[in-house]
């Protein structure tokens, strides 16, 4: 089967989801506003324009009869050409007059309710069923996966590798960017930090600092609406010894992602972790991730997270000590934790029979 011939089959599969789900609910039809949903229902199209926007340049009107993108004259011939699939109808209004789309939904959906994953004026949120089922990808996503994850690593090991002491934590940060959009990869978030920042901030923005003897990159890198989380470190001179005793913290945490567990269980792993290695203030100095897919965090893991957790579900954890930090994305299949993420370039070792990326010590 052709690439657009699959494409076309998980559309298919979505669209029977979401007319299940009105069909259950008696609505009248469910409106997709944000990027993640638009991503999702068109089988990894974009409706992104501004990147940091949640909300994009098109939305999804789903009715039992029809699959509107509702957009502007603006927009609509290249969204038609370019992201969307066959299956779609289109209402483009002018720029100026954004009322006209909303007598449109109005007029499809008369006296009767409106779901939405944004609900406004009266709309009513997404069931909960339905967006737990946005978490377990398909064949398709999950090819998608495979192909972003392998493509965001090989992006930060090209840049990590050409790093030198006297860049600014903004050049890292550029060359992260650039790398990551030459591969047709958009850079949601690249953060950067060198000697200096790096042991007193988790989330460090980049700054003018030089990065000195070591330094840190993140990505979350997304493209057909997924996301690919990943963090690695470059040395100039050696590498932390502490490094041994987060990879076991991140072992303990990943041992505990299975089918039927909670997320709370990991959360729970990581915590009974983090004490064994006498860091139990670590726990709560940063967030330690979750589920991610269409979003870069879906769903962080809490002690009160009770979300089951199934095959085809796709995890990012991000445990950390102060100026260390392990992170990748995986994929929950057959055989367990696939990393999407790995470059077999990349130093590693293995923790537990699973390889772990080490600091690239440059000389």
């Amino acid at each position: 089967m052709s690439a657009p011939e699959l494409r076309a089959v998980e559309v298919k599969a979505k669209l029977a989801l979401l007319r299940d789900c009105l069909a259950k609910s008696g609505a009248a039809a469910i409106r997709l506003r944000g990027i993640d949903w638009f991503a999702w229902v068109t089988g990894g199209g974009s409706s992104a324009v501004l990147q940091t926007a949640e909300v994009g340049v098109a939305e999804v009107l789903v009715t039992q009869e029809e699959a509107c993108i509702l957009t502007d004259e603006i927009e609509a011939e290249r969204l038609r050409e370019e992201e969307v699939p066959a299956g779609f109808s289109f209402h483009a209004s002018p720029w100026a007059q954004t009322e006209l789309r909303e007598r449109y939904v109005l007029g499809l959906a008369g006296e009767r309710v409106v779901l939405s994953d944004r609900p406004h004026n009266g709309e009513q949120p997404l069931p909960n069923a339905l967006r737990l089922r946005r978490l377990v990808l398909g064949d398709a996503e999950q090819a998608r996966y495979r192909e972003l994850g392998r493509e965001a690593a090989e992006a930060m090991s090209e840049v990590l590798r050409a790093a030198r002491p006297e860049w600014t934590e903004y050049q890292l940060a550029g060359a992260g960017a650039q790398a990551l959009w030459r591969r047709g990869i958009q850079p949601a978030l690249v953060l950067a930090a060198g000697e200096r920042r790096l042991p007193l901030y988790r989330h460090p923005t980049p700054s003018f600092d030089p990065i000195g003897s070591r330094a840190m990159l993140v990505f979350c890198a997304r493209r057909h609406g997924l996301y690919a989380n990943l963090t690695r470190f470059v040395s100039f001179g050696p590498a932390p010894q502490e490094q041994g005793a987060l990879m076991e913290v991140e072992a303990t945490g990943l041992a505990a992602v299975a089918p039927g567990k909670s997320l709370s269980a990991v959360y729970h792993a990581f915590d009974a972790a983090y004490k064994h290695a006498d860091r139990a203030e670590a726990l709560n100095q940063h967030h330690q991730g979750g589920i991610t897919g269409y979003l870069a965090r879906e769903m962080v893991a809490t002690a009160s997270t009770a979300t089951g957790l199934e095959t085809g579900m796709a995890f990012a954890f991000n445990p950390s000590f102060a100026g260390l930090k392990i992170e990748d994305t995986f994929l929950l299949g057959p055989q367990g934790l696939e990393n999407l993420t790995c470059d077999p370039q990349w130093p590693a070792v293995n923790v537990h029979g699973r390889q772990r990326p080490l600091w690239l010590e440059m000389t």
